[in-house]
């Protein structure tokens, strides 16, 4: 079975709270008030595992291209989004974007770590595949699910970005798993790509942080009960 990361199997943290520990890394601490607006700006400038910016300045537009295929086109294009908003918090787009890199930084849905577990224990091996431009591999660990997860097949190590299939089809070969006879579940279109490489594909609506996102329906897919 095939997972995506964000939005599927975790969700980044609040942005008021992203902004707060963003700013006591820079030794600032700032009023809820004015880090309640700083991080509307914020994430209207584009935030990784947040809406898609409103408009991505020319000067980045490379970088914001390839960002889920090489790691320092991943950190140039947010840390440089970050910078278009104007803060006196010294350092702040480095700090920004190095919480996203922090097992804190997000927060496993409530269904993702009994799901990954329940398909463990029945044997049925797992990947994660994720447009990404950064390794996501620590967090697991923090998490204590990395014995959960077979195989992590993330964009800027494969070369290929959902909905590209060849992505899937590297999951699955990591697996040794045959895409006609594996689930793709993810939280957008681009998961559903899956279905180009033979796999079947469920789509989930992505849920806010800390809520339970159905995940647990993937069980009965898969043959086995929670």
């Amino acid at each position: 079975m095939l997972f995506d990361f964000h939005g599927t199997l975790a969700q980044v943290e609040d942005p008021v709270t992203w902004v707060l520990a963003a700013a006591a890394a820079c030794g600032r601490e700032l009023d809820r008030g004015k880090a309640t607006v700083l991080a509307d700006r914020l994430v209207t400038a584009g935030r990784a595992g947040g809406p898609l910016p409103h408009r991505v300045p020319p000067q980045l537009a490379e970088h914001w291209a390839d960002r889920d295929l090489y790691a320092q086109s991943h950190r140039a294009a947010y840390t440089g989004l970050a910078a278009t908003v104007t803060t006196d918090v010294e350092g702040l787009p480095d700090a920004l974007y190095d919480r996203l890199l922090e097992p804190g930084g997000w927060l496993p849905y409530p269904d993702t770590e009994p799901t990954l577990r329940t398909l463990h224990d029945a044997g049925i091996k797992v990947a994660v595949v994720s447009n990404v431009g950064f390794d996501i591999r620590p967090l697991f660990d923090a998490w204590g699910m990395t014995p959960l997860i077979d195989a992590y097949a993330l964009s800027y190590e494969v070369g290929r970005i959902k909905p590209d299939p060849a992505i899937f089809l590297r999951a699955c070969g990591m697996l040794g798993a045959d895409p006609e006879r594996t689930l793709m579940v993810g939280d957008t279109p681009a998961d559903a790509g899956a279905v180009r490489a033979g796999c079947a594909a469920l789509v989930l609506p992505a849920a806010e942080p800390g809520r339970p996102n159905g995940l647990g329906a993937t069980l009965a897919l898969a043959g086995c009960a929670a």
